[in-house]
């Protein structure tokens, strides 16, 4: 009974995930029965009244006091509803990621995708070299890798599996189904992420995320760690930098901007100085982020000042000199 007993905690996760399988599915099913615009409209309404339950709520909150020192508390809860609903209606609308980006709807008033910046695409398409590609967690963030797919951009996304194993496999059969390259986030896979760039094609990845052996930059005047990767490949290959971005509009529709290539600050040799180059598409996301606070997945605990990297004291010989020239 013992053995049996820990064979089952090893693989109750494993054994739920799969259980809940019919269930997400069925879920889909509802949603794509019910439209893009009610489905979409119905998932916000349901995370906006259950979302501020929720524990995440507290770190939202907690998040947009300190993003937004002047603001007063029913500004900061009201955000932090929007974000609630911006949430629920990106996850209602899964079910009709197939359909959102529509280039053969003929009428103007059919489409829900407004590109800006179509000229990028283009020329990221043409030019014969590989690029690379930031993006955030705004409005929904699987957008941009679903234009790229329809532009014909040789274009490999980046992505972190949900922990939910019935979730992971339903999202990866629709990423599948409406994007180019996919490549998960994880051990060895910067080896693979490298290889599409020598080989010409561009890559995609969400920095807005803290990631625990990045460099520090400063997002809404806060330090904070990000994935050091684009900056590196960048500095390695010297190739352009987009960033692009999604914002919501009403009735399920959106409005698709890519940037033109950052000019990224370089160091004293000439090459591009990684911790400044993700700086520079920091700024840009947190000014896509004021611009539509509302749009953003607050419920991320993106400040960790516990996890920064410590500053070495300087040895006291150091210090003593430095006191000896200040007089």
């Amino acid at each position: 009974m013992l053995r049996l007993a820990l064979i089952l905690n090893r693989h109750l996760p494993r054994i739920a995930g799969l259980a809940m399988i019919p269930l997400i599915r069925g879920l889909f099913w509802l949603a794509r029965r019910l439209g893009t615009e009610r489905a979409s409209r119905i998932g916000g309404g349901i995370t906006r009244r259950i979302g501020p339950w929720l524990p995440a709520h507290r770190t939202a909150t907690a998040n947009l006091r300190a993003a937004y020192p002047e603001f007063g508390e029913d500004r900061v809860q009201a955000l932090a509803r929007e974000a609630w609903d911006n949430l629920g209606r990106t996850g209602a609308e899964y079910a009709h990621l197939n359909t959102l980006f529509d280039l053969s709807e003929t009428d103007p008033a059919s489409q829900r995708m407004e590109v800006e910046g179509v000229e990028h695409f283009e020329a990221l398409r043409d030019d014969g070299k590989p690029g690379l590609i930031f993006s955030a967690h705004l409005a929904n963030w699987e957008l941009p890798a679903i234009c790229a797919a329809k532009y014909g951009l040789d274009a490999t996304a980046i992505f972190r599996p949900p922990n939910d194993l019935a979730v992971a496999r339903l999202v990866q059969e629709v990423r599948r189904e409406t994007m180019g390259g996919l490549a998960a986030s994880g051990q060895g896979a910067v080896f693979s992420m490298q290889g599409v760039v020598e080989r010409g094609g561009h890559l995609g990845q969400l920095i807005d995320q803290h990631f625990t052996r990045g460099v520090v930059v400063e997002f809404f005047g806060r330090p904070v760690l990000v994935n050091p990767l684009l900056g590196k490949l960048a500095r390695h290959y010297e190739c352009p930098v987009h960033g692009v971005r999604v914002i919501r509009r009403p009735d399920a529709r959106f409005r698709l901007e890519l940037t033109p290539p950052l000019d990224l600050p370089r160091d004293a040799k000439g090459e591009i100085d990684v911790q400044g180059a993700m700086q520079a598409m920091t700024r840009v996301i947190e000014d896509w982020v004021r611009e539509n606070p509302g749009q953003w997945l607050w419920m991320h605990r993106r400040w960790r000042p516990n996890m920064l990297p410590k500053v070495k004291p300087k040895p006291k010989s150091e210090r003593a000199t430095t006191v000896v020239g200040a007089r």
